[in-house]
């Protein structure tokens, strides 16, 4: 009897199910795509792996890519050694999902998200902490650059609020910046959140954002479709982009640099047919080139939220807000200051220019813009260049 079998005999039915499943989400040359194609003959995976070589042949001979000979092999064939490692993998996996909170969800189960399904490659097993009927809400994919501007960190946030305020979940993939603002922004409002990681789900990547994660299982949720342990490898977030996309009604770039893996996320969006948008910003900022691009392809340019929402919610706008706290601040500023801020406009631009621009000595004009600074509402770009932090 092979481990897996013995495991699955000794557990109740649910449990049983989700042995085999995770035997075939581990199955060696049987990627997502093949296994979507083979669940659609077979919907039962313990199956499979008793079905006749020749028909698992002639169902995987139409899939892109799949080396069917060797998927057939490792479906009907596989060693001792590396079926006693999955028996182990499932038994670990099953103790997890047994503690509170947690839960495995099969591409069969009756709530798997239909949207998720509906792509080409939806994984076939995925490790959940939180609110998994989540996964099921209608949502936004928003997503940007790991070494966010303050200015790029401000509007995620501010999206993502205003997005969980008009009842839509936020995904996103729980990295620095961008995405760590936008999951932050996202749990002050009733939609929630999603964080979809590119690691073991018991692996906290980036250890900065810990904490972060803790409060997302508490309050949203947290998806991953590698097994327990696994550690963080470049290969694996561009895969892990696809769920984040495949879960959304459409995917928002807030800030990317020319060659960002916030592009890849967007690529999927759009292959996966969910609507791509992007925000502007000056031609001078280096974090804005990788959005102008997207804008030049064809993705939805928006500036605020309720553009976002008539995108994915056609009809549909937000109820407009309190004045924000830097509302206040820019309304308190006066003289000097305040022209110092019209000067600068939407435009970057270095204190030499500021200062003929303003009508202000040099010294005076560096000493206005760290006020401006302190108060968070002008950030200092590399190279000497002020950008204006707008509301």
């Amino acid at each position: 009897m092979h481990a897996t079998d013995a495991l699955a005999a000794a557990l109740p039915g649910s449990l049983r199910d989700a042995a085999a499943w995770l035997r075939l989400a581990e199955t060696p040359h049987v990627g997502p795509v093949a296994a979507k194609a083979l669940l659609a003959e077979v919907p039962d995976p313990a199956a499979l792996f008793d079905t006749d070589p020749a028909l698992l042949a002639a169902w995987l001979a139409e899939v892109p890519g799949c080396h069917v000979e060797a998927a057939v092999r490792a479906l009907r064939e596989p060693t001792p050694g590396w079926l006693a490692q999955v028996g182990r993998m499932a038994e670990h996996a099953l103790a997890w999902a047994a503690q509170p909170g947690r839960s495995l969800l099969v591409v069969g189960d009756a709530d798997y998200p239909s949207r998720l399904h509906a792509i080409v490659d939806p994984p076939v097993l995925l490790y959940i902490e939180g609110d998994r009927s989540l996964l099921s809400r209608p949502a936004v994919g928003v997503v940007g650059a790991r070494k966010a501007s303050a200015q790029g960190l401000v509007h995620a946030g501010q999206f993502a609020r205003g997005l969980s305020q008009a009842g839509l979940v936020v995904v996103s993939g729980l990295a620095l910046g961008i995405d760590a603002a936008a999951h932050h922004g996202s749990m002050n409002g009733p939609g929630s959140t999603v964080a979809v990681i590119g690691t073991g789900i018991d692996v906290a990547y980036p250890r900065r954002n810990l904490a972060l994660m803790r409060q997302i299982a508490q309050q949203g949720c947290i998806v991953s479709e590698y097994p327990l342990g696994t550690p963080p490898r470049p290969e694996h977030f561009p895969r892990r982009n696809r769920i984040l996309s495949g879960l959304s009604l459409g995917v928002l770039v807030v800030e990317a640099a020319a060659q960002s893996g916030s592009l890849i996320t967007a690529r999927l969006a759009a292959d996966q047919g969910r609507d791509v948008m992007a925000i502007p910003g000056s031609i001078h900022a280096p974090l804005a080139r990788g959005c102008h691009e997207l804008i030049r392809k064809g993705a939805i340019l928006v500036e605020s939220v309720e553009q976002v929402l008539e995108v994915v919610r056609p009809g549909t706008s937000s109820s407009g807000g309190a004045v924000s706290d830097k509302a206040q601040r820019r309304a308190a500023v006066h003289g000097e200051l305040a022209q110092l801020l019209v000067a600068l406009g939407h435009d970057p631009a270095p204190a030499e220019a500021l200062a003929r621009r303003a009508g202000l000595p040099l010294p005076d004009t560096q000493g206005h813009l760290l006020a401006l600074e302190l108060a968070g509402l002008v950030e200092r770009l590399p190279g000497g260049i002020y950008q204006s932090l707008q509301n």
